[in-house]
C-alpha cells in the first residue's frame, strides 16, 4: 500500500486535504518507505541507519494508483535515504515520469530532501517532469543545528533550491518554515531574504507542534495575527505566494492555490481567463 505523509508525520489537517475543495482533489504520498535515515528533532517519522530496500515496483504502482484516483494535484515526498548512493533521486524521478505519462494533466509537486548536497541528484529531480520543486529549510539559520539532523544545514538547503531553479527555470520552487521553535522576527525576515535570493517563489509558515514527548519542545505559540503579518510581509518582499497560519504545513492543501493559478499562469503567461 501507499504511505501518506499525512499519516506518518501526524499532520493536523488530515481531514481537510484529501477531499479537495472547489473541484481540486489533492493527496500527499510518501515514497521510498516509511523509515528515514535521519533524526530531525521535530519529525515524527521513524528512523533507522539501514531502512528496508526500495520497492522496484513502487514507481509504477504509485503511478497506477494516482492515475485512477481522479486527482488534480499530487504532492510526492519521501524519507531521506542517505543509505543510497543517489539518495533515491532516480526512483523518485521515475515515479514522476510514470505519473505524467499516465495522466499528463495532473500537477505534480515534489517535496525532496537535500540528497546530501549532491546537486546532480537535484538536477535529476528538477528535470523529471514535475511542476513544483519543494525543499524545506525548516527553520532560521541560527537554529538549524538544534532543530535538524546534523547532516542537514541551511546553506545546503538553499543550494538545493537555487540549483533546482538553475536546472529548470520553468519550475516553481517552494520552501517551508516552522515557527515557535525560538526564532526572532529578524531571523525570519532574513530567511525570507535568503529564500528570495535563491529564487524561491513560494513559502509556507506553520506552527511547530511537538509530536511526542521525545521531540523538542514548543518554545512559543504564534498568534493568528502574527501569522497574518508574516503572510503580508512575505508578499511585500516579493514571494509569488505565501501560506501562513498555525496549521499550515508545506503540502497543506497545495493544489487549492497552485493548480488554479500559479502553475497555469507560470506555464501559460499569455492565457487569460
Amino acid at each position: 500500500g501507499l504511505h501518506t505523509v499525512c499519516e506518518e508525520a501526524k499532520c493536523p489537517n488530515i481531514g481537510e486535504c484529501w477531499g479537495g475543495e472547489k473541484g481540486t482533489a489533492t493527496a500527499t504520498i510518501m515514497l521510498m518507505g516509511d523509515t528515514c535515515t535521519r533524526g530531525c528533532r521535530f519529525c515524527a517519522v521513524k528512523t533507522s541507519k539501514k531502512p528496508p530496500p526500495l520497492d522496484p515496483l513502487e514507481p509504477s504502482n504509485t503511478a497506477d494508483a494516482i492515475s485512477k484516483w481522479g486527482l488534480d494535484y499530487v504532492v510526492l515526498t519521501s524519507v531521506d535515504r542517505d543509505d543510497l548512493k543517489d539518495g533515491g533521486s532516480n526512483h523518485f524521478a521515475e515515479t514522476v515520469k510514470l505519473i505524467k505519462q499516465k495522466k499528463p494533466a495532473i500537477t505534480v509537486e515534489c517535496l525532496t530532501g537535500d540528497f546530501g548536497g549532491d546537486l546532480e541528484q537535484v538536477k535529476i529531480m528538477a528535470n523529471s517532469g514535475l511542476d513544483v520543486y519543494a525543499h524545506n529549510v525548516e527553520t532560521v539559520e541560527g537554529l538549524q543545528r538544534w532543530v535538524r539532523d546534523r547532516r542537514a544545514n541551511y546553506k545546503q538547503s538553499l543550494s538545493v533550491l537555487s540549483h533546482a531553479k538553475l536546472s529548470n527555470p520553468r519550475l516553481i520552487t517552494k520552501s517551508s518554515i516552522m515557527l515557535g521553535v525560538g526564532e526572532t522576527d529578524d531571523e525570519v525576515r532574513q530567511t525570507f531574504k535568503d529564500l528570495l535570493e535563491a529564487g524561491v517563489d513560494c513559502v509556507t509558515l506553520g506552527q511547530y507542534l511537538q509530536p511526542t514527548k521525545k521531540h523538542m519542545k514548543v518554545e512559543a505559540y504564534i498568534t493568528p495575527e502574527k501569522f497574518k503579518y508574516w503572510q503580508e510581509e512575505g508578499e511585500k518582499m516579493g514571494f509569488k505566494y505565501v501560506a501562513s497560519g498555525p496549521f499550515v504545513r508545506s503540502s497543506y492543501k497545495a493544489g487549492e492555490f497552485f493548480l488554479k493559478n500559479l502553475v497555469k499562469n507560470h506555464n501559460h503567461p499569455n492565457e487569460h481567463k
